[in-house]
């Protein structure tokens, strides 16, 4: 069974994280969420909750085959984490799969994976990206290599259906 993270930090966007989880899960994935502490409960921006299994000083990225970052301003929180953005690195690094939506294009930033690279994300990060070196462009779902990005939760379908399509590679 593939195992893959999804990280997590209060005030993450709650279609962001469970609905690619959930689809994920319902296609035979194990996934984990992973946060700055295990068995902390952070809250959504709709106040939905999420349990995190691991903590990111406790994952390496060769134990795992893809990695989820959702929206919201969870990744600001995240992005400031040392771990989480060695984490982003390293699975970068091994060429396997980082999904990230809406907001979640800051963490990756912040590991400096994104010179060079078609993207795509929220319009209020936009700057950000292409500030960090990213070719920025408005469509649903861009795949990159292993790098696939969508722009808000009504993206989330054809999201979905990359991520799947990247694991199965």
């Amino acid at each position: 069974m593939k195992k893959i993270l999804c990280c997590v930090a209060d005030i993450f966007e709650d279609l962001e994280l469970w609905y690619p989880v959930i689809r994920l899960r319902e296609e035979g994935y194990e996934v984990l969420l992973v946060g700055d502490e295990a068995g902390k409960t952070y809250t959504g921006k709709h106040g939905v909750p999420a349990v995190s299994d691991l903590a990111f000083r406790d994952v390496m990225a060769e134990d795992y085959h893809g990695l989820l970052i959702p929206g919201g301003f969870a990744p600001d929180k995240m992005r400031r984490l040392p771990e989480a953005r060695k984490l982003v690195k390293d699975m970068d690094d091994q060429g396997k799969p980082i999904a990230q939506i809406c907001h979640a294009g800051w963490l990756p930033i912040s590991a400096g994976i994104l010179k060079g690279r078609k993207v795509t994300s929220v319009d209020a990060i936009k700057d950000d990206m292409v500030n960090a070196g990213a070719e920025w462009v408005d469509e649903e779902v861009v795949v990159d290599g292993n790098l696939i990005s969508s722009r808000t939760p009504k993206d989330l379908p054809a999201y979905a259906k990359a991520i799947i399509k990247a694991l199965n590679s």
